[in-house]
């Protein structure tokens, strides 16, 4: 199969793929217990929102006219075919929904507010990880069994066992100026600082660095051990073929075989991982956020799950489905453009 062909497939494959996700899940959440009219019937009842089982007497003291009112102001009294499609053409993937919990405001003006901030966590995050690790990864190769390696993995590993928000709540303790903080070096938590709009360009640069550092070292300090030995490993494995004895054996240095010949395919596992960066702008860790107070897009995620916010909900799923689709496709692309050899089915020319 010609690459051109095999893209050009996967990419007509990416329509009903998510038509099939965003059906299934607007299927789930239409007809989930606790949807709006719920909820509206609670706060008429007078019953807290947070309360999540309504008693039967609760529901029954709501006249039918009622219920049926509140089943037409937010839709569900048409047809389940007809929902979906408003929302997939009419509402632009649920996109021009107005929120549930937040009048007068729709699901996209909700997500391009937390959008800066995850775009800056996400992709701070994922360069990092491949700045990082790829160097770690080829360093503990070369130098396999030695000091070097086994003292690098053990950090690592510790990294990597950690739990993210024990991580975060001991650096908080560290670094941030609490009761038993070591040193004051650190914001405690948020985005930006509270003077943040009097700051110059280059100081509201160094100011949401400065808040970024922990929650970023959080975010990817589980993903070092698996990248760095996903490295390693793959360049180990390239050593070992028989082409790189090859180069050795017509006299090419060890280092010409490791960076000229070895290094490229032992990048080709690596690349699984590029097509990450379209989804990056909606990374998030809802514990992480928590933790620091970022009001980041796995926050709204978390409070539109439980606030049964389905436009914002179904808005987020929406965007991040479409774009994982597409970077699945750039993964493959990026494996292409690391080794042109790879054929995708068939037989070789």
């Amino acid at each position: 199969m010609k690459r051109t062909e095999y893209f050009l497939r996967r990419l007509l494959l990416v329509p009903p793929t998510f038509l099939g996700i965003t059906l299934l899940c607007f299927a789930l959440v239409q007809f989930v217990p606790g949807g709006p009219v719920e909820q509206m019937i609670m706060q008429m009842k007078g019953v807290g929102v947070g309360e999540a089982r309504l008693s039967a007497g609760a529901v029954g003291a709501i006249s039918e006219e009622q219920r049926q009112a509140l089943e037409r102001h937010f839709g569900f009294d048409r047809p389940f075919a007809v929902r979906y499609w408003n929302w997939l053409v009419r509402d632009r993937l649920g996109l021009r929904m107005e929120s549930y919990r937040f009048p007068n405001r729709n699901a996209w003006q909700l997500i391009r507010e937390r959008f800066p901030v995850s775009l800056i966590f996400g992709l701070t995050g994922f360069l990092l990880s491949y700045a990082v690790c790829i160097p770690l990864g080829l360093a503990k190769a070369l130098r396999h069994g030695a000091r070097f390696d086994w003292l690098s993995s053990l950090i690592v590993f510790a990294g990597y066992a950690v739990p993210p928000f024990a991580l975060g709540l001991v650096l908080r303790m560290l670094l941030c100026g609490t009761v038993d903080a070591f040193w004051d070096v650190l914001p405690l938590s948020g985005f930006t600082s509270d003077h943040f709009a009097l700051l110059s360009p280059a100081g509201k640069a160094a100011d949401i660095a400065r808040h970024m550092i922990l929650p970023v070292s959080c975010y990817v300090a589980g993903n070092f051990a698996v990248l760095t030995l996903l490295t390693k490993n793959s360049l180990l494995e390239q050593i070992g073929r028989d082409y790189v004895r090859t180069v050795l054996a017509k006299g090419g240095s060890p280092a010409r075989a490791v960076w000229r010949h070895a290094l490229r395919n032992a990048l080709i596992p690596v690349a699984t991982g590029i097509g990450g960066i379209l989804t990056v702008m909606f990374a998030g860790s809802v514990i992480i956020e928590q933790v620091f107070e970022i009001p980041g897009m796995g926050r709204l995620s978390l409070e539109a799950i439980v606030g049964r916010d389905y436009p914002v909900f179904m808005g987020i799923l929406s965007l991040t489905s479409l774009l994982g689709l597409l970077g699945n496709i750039l993964s493959d692309f990026a494996y292409v453009l690391i080794d042109p050899r790879i054929h995708f089915g068939g037989r070789r020319a």
